[in-house]
This record gives C-alpha cells, sequence and structure tokens, in this order.
C-alpha cells in the first residue's frame, strides 16, 4: 500500500483514501451520500450547517464530515441511527424559520433543500414560535434575494473571497440574528456574480431576470458554447416554448471548470431585443421592404456579381465578426477566394498588421487549466479580469495559492483581484519602449542578436525593470500574456515581437488572447488575407481590415457585426460602406444605421439557434447544436453563404449540413505542416516620438458585442463606463480643464462633444475615451492621436 494511502470503512464498506481527505471527499468518491449544504468542493470548508454529521467509531459524539480527517483504520456510519437522528435534528432547526414559499419560489424543483428535507425532514413542525423575517436587498441587476429563506451557509461569502476575489457579500450578526449583505448597501459588481445563483442551495439568491419566467421542470436543457471569449466556456442553454429563459455553466474542469462570467450566463437577454431581425430585408429605391429569402439573395448576388463584373475582384471585401462559428467563417473566406478575392479579415479591432508573416497559426494560449501552475507572469495590454473572467480566475490561483509572481504593463490600470509585484502604466509608444527594456535587463550584459541590434542598442534598463526581468528568469515557464488591448494597439506587431524575445530569454511561454469566442477558429478557417484555410501562406495577399476600410472597396460582406461600434475606426467604417455599391449584411440585428449603408440584411441566426464549432484560445475545438429554432425567418450563416455561392455559379458548395463543413475544415487543418514563424524587428512597425495626447479606447466586457451590448440586465451593471474622456489630474491641469468640462473630442475628421470625468487611473499623455458605447461612436480609431478643447 502507497504511503499517501488510509485503509478505512463507511457504513462496512472497506475503501482507501488518501492522507488529508476529509470523510466526506472520501464518500463522495465511493458513491455514498452524505447530505450537506455549507460544504462544496470548490470552497473552503466551513463546517457551519452541521447536516453532514455522521458517527465514527470510538468518538463520543458525531462529527461533521465535511471537516473530519480520515485516519488508519478509521470505521464511519452515514447511516446509523445516531447520525440518522443528528441529521434530522439538524434538519428541523434549519426549517424552524424557513418560510413556506416553495411554491413561488424560483428554487422550487431543483433545491437542495427540498431534496433534504424529503430524506431526513419531520411530517409537521413542533416550531410554534414567530418565525424570523429578513428584508431583502437590491444587490443589483442580476441577483435577486429572498433573504428570510438564507440557512446561513456561507457559500456566497467564500466564493466572493476565494474565487471571485472580492469581498462582496458578508455576513453580520450571530445565531438566529446573523445576516448575508453587502457593505453599506453596495451592489454586487464581479464579473463573476452569477455563480453564487448556482451555488445557493436554497432560493435565497436567485436570477433577477428569470425570475418567475418559468419552472424548473418546463426547461429542456442543451449543450452550447459561449460565443464571448477565448475561453470556450461550457453552456447548459435552457429553453421554454422555443425561448431562451437562462443560461447556466456546464462543467467542464479543462475549460470553465463550474463557473460562468456574468457575460457568458445573461448575455441570452439579448436574443428578444427589439431590433431582433426576422425577415430579409431589401432597399428598393429609398426604402426598406421585407422579401422573401430567394428575393434577398437574388439580389445579393446580383450586386456581388455587378461590382465584380465592373471593377473586378480587388474590390470585393468580406469583413467577419470572431463571434461567428468555424463553420460560417471558412464558408465566408472560400465564397470570396472563389470569387477571386483575398480581401478577407475578422480582425476588426485591429490597426498594425505588420506582424502577420511572424504570427503562428492562430493565437494561442497554453492549457488553460496549466495557467494555475505558472511560477511568474507578465501581463502587457491586459484587462485580464474583465475580459476573460475565467483565465483569470486560474493566473489568480496562481499567485493566491502558489505564490505566483505577476507584473503588468497597460495604458489604464486595470483593477486586479490578486496582488501584483509591479504595475507599469503609460501610453502604448512607452509601452514598448518598457519591454525593450526588460529585454535588455534579460540579455544581462550578453551580446545583442543580430537582427534586434538596431533597436535594442543604446537602450538601458531601468531598476523595475530589473527586477521584473529577474523575477521571470528566476525560474523557468514564466508566462509572457498579450491581452486584448495589446491587439488593438497602434504598436502590436512591436509588442507582439518583444515579448516574443522575452519569453525566448526567460524561458517562457508566450500567450495571446483574442476577441469574441472564435478568434482563433478564423485564423484556422482561413478568415485573415494573407493566409488560406488551414494556415497556408498565399503568394498573393489580400487587404487586411483596416486597408479594406480605408481604400473604398465597392462592395463589402458584413456578418455578425455592427462596423460603427466594433471597428477600431468605426468613423471611417461608416464613411467607407456609405461610399460603397454593393453592401450585403448578414446580421442578427437591424439597427438604423445599418440600414444606412447596407442594400441587403439578411436574418443571421443567433449562436443558440445554430450548430457548428468554436476553437477556443488553446486550440480546442468544440462543436454544438442549435438549442432551439432560429426567430422568425432568420437562418444558420453557414447555409446563408451555401445558398449564395451557389446563387454565384461558384463549385464546391454542396454542403448537406454544418458537419460537412465541419469535415472539410478539419482536412483543411490537417492538410498543413504549419511553419514555426521567427520575429523579425525590421519588419513591424515601431512608435515615433509624438508628444500629443493619444486615445485609449478599450471595449468595456458588456460592449463586446452585438448580443451582450443588448442585454439589458447587463447594460444596468454599474461597472460599465459611461461615454466620457477621462483625464488623469495632472493631465487636466496641464490642459486647463477641470471635471464637468465639456470638451469637443477630434479625430481626424471625426469629432464629437463629451463631458470631463478625472480618472486616477488613466496613464499620463492619454485620454480614456471607451468604445463600443453609443456616446462614443462617431470617434476615430480606438487607439491612436487627438486633440481636446473646451465647448
Amino acid at each position: 500500500m502507497s504511503d499517501d494511502l488510509l485503509n478505512i470503512e463507511i457504513n462496512g464498506v472497506a475503501l482507501q483514501a488518501r492522507k488529508g481527505q476529509m470523510i466526506i471527499q472520501a464518500a463522495d468518491a465511493a458513491g455514498i451520500t452524505v447530505p450537506r449544504f455549507c460544504y462544496h468542493d470548490k470552497l473552503s470548508v466551513a463546517a457551519n450547517c452541521r447536516m453532514c454529521l455522521v458517527e465514527v467509531e470510538k468518538m463520543p459524539k458525531p462529527v461533521p464530515a465535511c471537516a473530519t480527517p480520515l485516519a488508519e483504520g478509521m470505521k464511519v456510519f452515514t447511516k446509523s441511527p445516531k447520525a440518522l437522528q443528528s441529521q434530522r435534528a439538524v434538519m428541523e432547526f434549519l426549517l424552524i424559520n424557513h418560510p413556506l414559499d416553495c411554491p413561488i419560489c424560483d428554487e422550487g424543483g431543483e433545491c437542495q433543500l427540498q431534496d433534504t428535507a424529503l430524506g431526513f425532514g419531520k411530517v409537521e413542525s413542533r416550531y410554534t414560535e414567530a418565525k424570523r423575517v429578513v428584508d431583502d436587498k437590491d444587490v443589483g441587476p442580476l441577483i435577486q434575494t429572498e433573504m428570510t429563506r438564507c440557512i446561513h451557509c456561507t457559500r456566497c461569502v467564500r466564493f466572493g473571497e476565494e474565487i471571485a476575489g472580492v469581498k462582496e457579500l458578508g455576513a453580520t450578526g450571530r445565531g438566529e440574528f446573523m445576516r448575508i449583505g453587502t457593505y453599506i448597501q453596495r451592489a454586487v459588481e464581479s464579473e463573476l456574480s452569477g455563480n453564487v445563483v448556482d451555488l445557493c442551495p436554497v432560493g435565497a439568491l436567485t436570477n433577477k431576470p428569470y425570475r418567475f419566467t418559468a419552472r424548473a421542470w418546463e426547461l429542456e436543457r442543451r449543450p452550447g458554447v459561449s460565443p464571448h471569449d477565448c475561453v470556450g466556456s461550457n453552456l447548459e442553454i435552457n429553453v421554454a416554448n422555443g425561448v431562451v429563459k437562462r443560461v447556466l455553466p456546464r462543467a467542464n474542469e479543462a475549460v470553465n471548470e463550474i463557473w460562468l462570467s456574468d457575460r457568458d450566463r445573461y448575455s441570452y437577454l439579448g436574443l428578444g431585443s427589439a431590433d431582433r431581425l426576422r425577415q430579409p430585408l431589401l432597399r428598393k429605391g429609398d426604402a426598406w421592404q421585407e422579401v422573401s429569402w430567394q428575393e434577398a439573395l437574388a439580389a445579393a448576388a446580383e450586386g456581388l456579381q455587378a461590382v465584380l463584373k465592373e471593377y473586378g475582384p480587388a474590390h470585393l471585401g468580406a469583413l467577419l465578426a470572431p463571434t461567428l462559428t468555424t463553420e460560417e467563417l471558412y464558408l465566408a473566406q472560400k465564397l470570396m477566394r472563389a470569387l477571386g478575392s483575398n480581401n478577407v479579415d475578422h480582425r476588426l479591432r485591429q490597426s498594425d498588421f505588420s506582424a502577420d508573416a511572424m504570427l503562428p497559426r492562430h493565437p494561442a494560449l497554453p492549457p488553460i487549466a496549466s495557467l494555475e501552475q505558472v511560477p511568474a507572469f507578465l501581463l502587457v495590454g491586459s484587462n485580464l479580469r474583465k475580459d476573460q473572467p475565467l483565465l483569470n480566475t486560474r493566473l489568480r490561483k496562481a499567485v493566491v495559492k502558489r505564490g505566483a509572481v505577476g507584473f503588468a504593463i497597460n495604458s489604464y490600470d486595470y483593477d486586479f483581484n490578486f496582488p501584483l509585484r509591479g504595475v507599469a502604466v503609460c501610453d502604448p509608444a512607452a509601452m514598448v519602449a518598457e519591454l525593450a527594456g526588460i529585454a535588455v535587463a534579460l540579455l544581462d550584459g550578453a551580446v545583442i542578436p543580430a537582427s534586434w541590434s538596431g533597436r535594442l542598442a543604446g537602450v538601458a534598463a531601468t531598476p523595475w525593470q530589473r527586477e521584473l526581468a529577474g523575477a521571470l528568469k528566476q525560474q523557468p515557464g514564466a508566462l509572457i500574456l498579450l491581452g486584448d488591448q495589446a491587439l488593438a494597439s497602434p504598436f502590436y506587431g512591436a509588442l507582439r515581437a518583444l515579448a516574443a524575445l522575452i519569453a525566448d530569454l526567460a524561458r517562457g511561454t508566450l500567450a495571446e488572447t483574442s476577441p469574441g469566442g472564435n478568434g482563433a477558429g478564423a485564423w484556422l478557417a482561413g478568415a485573415v488575407p494573407h493566409r488560406r484555410a488551414g494556415g497556408g501562406h498565399l503568394q498573393q495577399a489580400g487587404l487586411d481590415a483596416r486597408a479594406m476600410l480605408e481604400q473604398h472597396l465597392r462592395a463589402y460582406l458584413l456578418a455578425g457585426f455592427e462596423p460603427e461600434l466594433d471597428c477600431a475606426d468605426g468613423s471611417a467604417a461608416l464613411a467607407a460602406l456609405d461610399a460603397a455599391q454593393c453592401v450585403v449584411v448578414l446580421s442578427p440585428f437591424a439597427t438604423d444605421a445599418m440600414r444606412g449603408y447596407a442594400d441587403v440584411i439578411l436574418p443571421l441566426a443567433a449562436f443558440t439557434e445554430t450548430g457548428g464549432s468554436f476553437v477556443n484560445g488553446e486550440g480546442r475545438w468544440q462543436s454544438f447544436e442549435g438549442a432551439l429554432k432560429p426567430l422568425g425567418e432568420a437562418r444558420p450563416g453557414w447555409k446563408i453563404l451555401r445558398v449564395l455561392a451557389n446563387l454565384l455559379d461558384l463549385p464546391g458548395f454542396e454542403h448537406d449540413d454544418v458537419a460537412a463543413v465541419r469535415a472539410e475544415v478539419l482536412a483543411a487543418v490537417e492538410a498543413v505542416d504549419f511553419p514555426t514563424a521567427t520575429a523579425d524587428p525590421a519588419a513591424v512597425a515601431w512608435p515615433a516620438v509624438d508628444g500629443g495626447l493619444t486615445r485609449i479606447g478599450d471595449w468595456p466586457c458588456y460592449r463586446s458585442d452585438a448580443l451582450v451590448r443588448r442585454a439589458g440586465a447587463l447594460q444596468q451593471r454599474a461597472d460599465l463606463p459611461a461615454a466620457a474622456v477621462y483625464l488623469n489630474e495632472p493631465e487636466c491641469r496641464r490642459l486647463g480643464f477641470a471635471a464637468g468640462d465639456r470638451l469637443r473630442v477630434r479625430q481626424g475628421e471625426a469629432a464629437l462633444e463629451l463631458p470631463l470625468a478625472v480618472d486616477a487611473r488613466v496613464a499620463d499623455g492619454t485620454a480614456y475615451i471607451p468604445s463600443g458605447l453609443e456616446g462614443t461612436q462617431g470617434l476615430g480609431t480606438a487607439y491612436g492621436p487627438l486633440t481636446l478643447e473646451r465647448v
């Protein structure tokens, strides 16, 4: 027998268990049921509900199974008269104050208290005194409280402290007078807050948007995958009467464990938006008309053919959202290339494409679960906590549980829920200089590689950069992570080249996140202008997303996004589309802006209504089927593109189902032996000295895509920034502004008036103006020069 194993008995059954395990863990592993409320295998042990009392031989009193460690030869009895009597007594005490409102409780039908009471409760109560009543708290738009039902298990409190990293819920008082609540009536603002609804074993914390809309036994439960970030969280989509009623996490320890971010959980609320498109729309003169699919697709094909005939394939371009399925992205690029155009891109928020030749097959992360083991990490241009909340929980474990050392370099001082050794907040050009200094510190006097001599010669490392370099080099396996803001930076190529050098010198790993749920799948599907499906290089590259809009093509195919809110330069996007001869749009929603530039709008099925696959950041393919029928006349994107290709008389579009498309994509990927690219610092764009003010325009997590922007409950979140110009106090003094001033913001030809807010987290030399907001959509590029003047 291994020294790590113990011989025990539970209910007379001989078992082996690991040293250090508690009784309840061994019982669970053996399939032996022990009732519990406060215990959860993802949280610390509280042992405050006492529902798991069991009898142990030679112990005078029943003991809590969740807090009693195993010992060699221990004999445990979970169903002995003494154990059952104790469990029934605890159940009786828990129920004395619990309200009798099960018929109207949203937890009804899936309530642990109901289930346990059935097995251990009494038929009638002996309690005749007045019951406790607790006032409910308004903790925000996502969670509904019914605190009279609370049994003080403290799961919600421990989740906030241990997983979410934010102490928002806490307990005051003792015994019957104990109360769970927030600090001075604040709302719960954690990006993972909805998980407390799943953890609550009673109906004290319930899903506010779902409240009273369906009963648990009415729901059909369908698997799905989130389209919002590169984690690819696994979902359980609950449907009743052809409508999505709620979304729950589907356990996958390698991806999202048992958690969901609030964005993944509540974005389904946007499916019922008032501007949801149910029928194809066709512009006829100055008016829009609902038409049949045959007429709409025929008009789209005719418009594309007219441009192709008059101007050639160089004037055709496709801009695609990274929230589309891999199959939709593949067919879109295949259609464009069959027409002779390589102008295909999904990188809508990127402005620097100078690093294209040195990029890997797709933006890559290490295995997500392995992030918990990294000894040190450097975040570059990353608001990880909001952009990829479940990656953030993994790194938080590395810091809090394993002592990992973390650093960050950003253009805005983002909030992190774990301690960092050091943070640099500077403008985008200075971020490049910071990485250059770290690279020099890692070289530590060694000869600079020949390819880098022109960039690193004369660079001197600061003490902070030397400290950071030392921490990265101290142990192999450090992580250098480029975030969404690094990708959107005007100096992305330089940041990536330097990050690759740092990772090599530190014997670490370079990783990147990507916007949307299928950025990696878009690369593999060939939805980039310089590579075919699988990653094969093209002899003649097409135009990237920025160039397509700057060069004002004659025809555009758009799918799954809103250009004015989702492109790096929304103003330039609208100008290009307004000037185009033919614009075909595939979208679940029809907006006024869309009606202004489009010629045909085709209703695209939402992610819950179509089958397909997403590829997450670690390269994991996850396929799914539609959870319900598309709304109205909406159709899955792969079907729309297949029929459009048939009308254009293009060969190779005979797919009968989405599985056939997927098989074609996988074959294309397997056929390419992708070479490892090396960084070429001479090929990428480097910052020049400017001295002016730079806009920082990231996309807040609750404005990240069209569906999330229509989820009403998420738009009520207190942590969603307002449309304003944010400057730090020294910058306000230098420019002569004061909080509350009305400023005119100019970016090139674009101009907008916004209020001024003072924010200490903004870097010197920058103005933070968030993108993706209706109030800021008239501006230019998200990361670029701007001027300010008082109105």
